[in-house]
This record gives structure tokens, sequence and C-alpha cells, in this order.
């Protein structure tokens, strides 16, 4: 299995090299400890303190004070190899694990993958008959902050298994790494699953910002991927970035599990004697 490297690149000036590094030291255990098993990935994370000289392979993912409209998620270069822009703010590593985890599960942003077809009935998502092919990213229906979880004092997304496309729910089954997916093709308050609907030809999305509703997003046609396709209509994570610490309980929570683990480790650190 070959090994993918991805790194941290900071392009605000506002995010310390050390803070950078601590954030993909958190990415790189969330990919190798809880990603792997899970995804059959294997993969690297760093952080890159000069962003003119990006080591050749490394795919990257910019911090950026602002996204352009529609320039949000996972693109292609030229040479269709994919980076990621994530904008600053306090939820930004959530968003940072986002697009690391989808990156490395689907590189090409096209990949597609049949199950059960679904539908609103009144404020509920069903199944449906027929079959949709499912686009996969694997943070997007668990995508919202207070399913995320962390490690050490770095708050990560929550990401769905394999087992998200099973035809029907059974016991002792893991939907998401968390938890927070109960059964397959199950869309979290604030976040959306996307599909091509072969009986339309289109591209659709079950959004669940409120209440759950689908939307026609039309054909996908050009040099785009399909994960940029879907990406230009809602910029994925946005929200989760400018999420601000004073309204959101998991980074709350998260803070003061660093402070916790900040004096653990200085008392820790007070023991060696060199």
């Amino acid at each position: 299995m070959l090994t993918r490297r991805v790194a941290l690149a900071d392009k605000t000036g506002q995010i310390g090299f050390d803070q950078l590094a601590k954030v993909a030291a958190a990415l790189n255990l969330q990919v190798q400890r809880d990603l792997s098993p899970i995804w059959n990935v294997s993969a690297t994370v760093s952080a890159v303190q000069n962003i003119d000289e990006l080591p050749v392979g490394v795919a990257p993912i910019f911090i950026v004070t602002n996204l352009p409209p529609g320039e949000g998620g996972v693109h292609l270069t030229k040479h269709r190899q994919p980076y990621a822009l994530v904008a600053l703010g306090d939820g930004w590593t959530v968003a940072a694990s986002h697009e690391c985890l989808e990156m490395l599960v689907d590189p090409s942003g096209s990949h597609l993958h049949p199950s059960t077809a679904i539908a609103v009935k009144g404020s509920a998502i069903v199944d449906a008959p027929g079959k949709f092919e499912y686009l996969v990213e694997v943070c997007d229906p668990c995508e919202d902050e207070p399913f995320a979880y962390a490690i050490d004092d770095v708050t990560v997304s929550d990401f769905y298994t394999p087992h998200f496309f099973d035809p029907a729910v059974a016991s002792g089954v893991r939907y998401s790494f968390t938890g927070s997916i109960t059964k397959p093709r199950q869309v979290l308050s604030n976040g959306y699953l996307s599909w091509l609907n072969p009986s339309t030809g289109t591209m659709q999305q079950l959004r669940h910002m409120g209440a759950p509703e689908i939307t026609d997003l039309g054909s996908a046609t050009g040099s785009l991927s399909l994960r940029e396709f879907v990406d230009n209509k809602n910029q994925p994570t946005l929200a989760i970035s400018k999420r601000s610490r004073a309204s959101s309980p998991r980074l709350q929570a998260t803070a003061l599990r660093g402070d916790a683990l900040a004096g653990a480790s200085r008392h820790r650190a007070s023991q060696y004697k060199v």
C-alpha cells in the first residue's frame, strides 16, 4: 500500500508554527489510528513552515483568511492532484480534519458508491425504491462540530464508515467513528449527503439545515471533480471554521482539556532531572 503525504500550510500569518505542528500531529494520529483501519488508507500528516517550499508529492491543506466564492473544500490542480482550502476561525481544526480525511479516502473527488435511494417524508429521512450513486465524502453527513471529538487538545471531525452504505441497520455495527450516526444514510443536523440520481442524470443533495430537504444541483459537466462541483454550490466547512468558541460547547470542552493537559505536562516534565 502506497503511503500518501498531507501537509498543513498557513497562509494567514496568524497561526504559529508550534500550533500548526501540534494540529498536524493530531491529524496524523487520527489518520493512522482511526481512519486507516476502517478505510484501509496509509498516510502521514505534517506541517510545512514555508509555503513556498512544498515538498514534492505532498497534498497541501492551506489555511486561508477568507474563502473566495466557490473556492472552499478539496480541489484538483491542473495535473489532477488534490489540495484543500480551509478558512481560519475557532473551528478551523475540525474543518482541516474534514478535508484531510475526505482527500485521503477519495483523492479523485469523484468516487461514487451505489446504495439504497433516500427520500424525505415529513421531517424524516427514509429509504426509497431504487438506488442512488452516492458521492463518497466521509465527513459531510456528520460534519458539524457537536459531533466532533478531541485528540489531545485538538478538535477533529467525525467520519462515517463503509457500513454507512449498508442496505439496512444492524445491531452492533459502527456507522461513524464516534457513533453519532446510528444507521445507514443518516444525515445529522447541519450535515448533507450528495449523489448522482441515475433516473435524472443530475447531482442531488439532501441538506439537513433545520429540516431535511432534497435539492437538485444540476448536471456536473466540465473538468471539475464531482466534489468540486458539489462544493461550489455550498462552501463546505466554512460554517464549521467560523463557529465561535463561545457558542460551541465542544470547542470549549477541548480548550479545557488542553488546559488540563498543559498542567499535567508541566508536572511530568518537572520529574526529570537533566
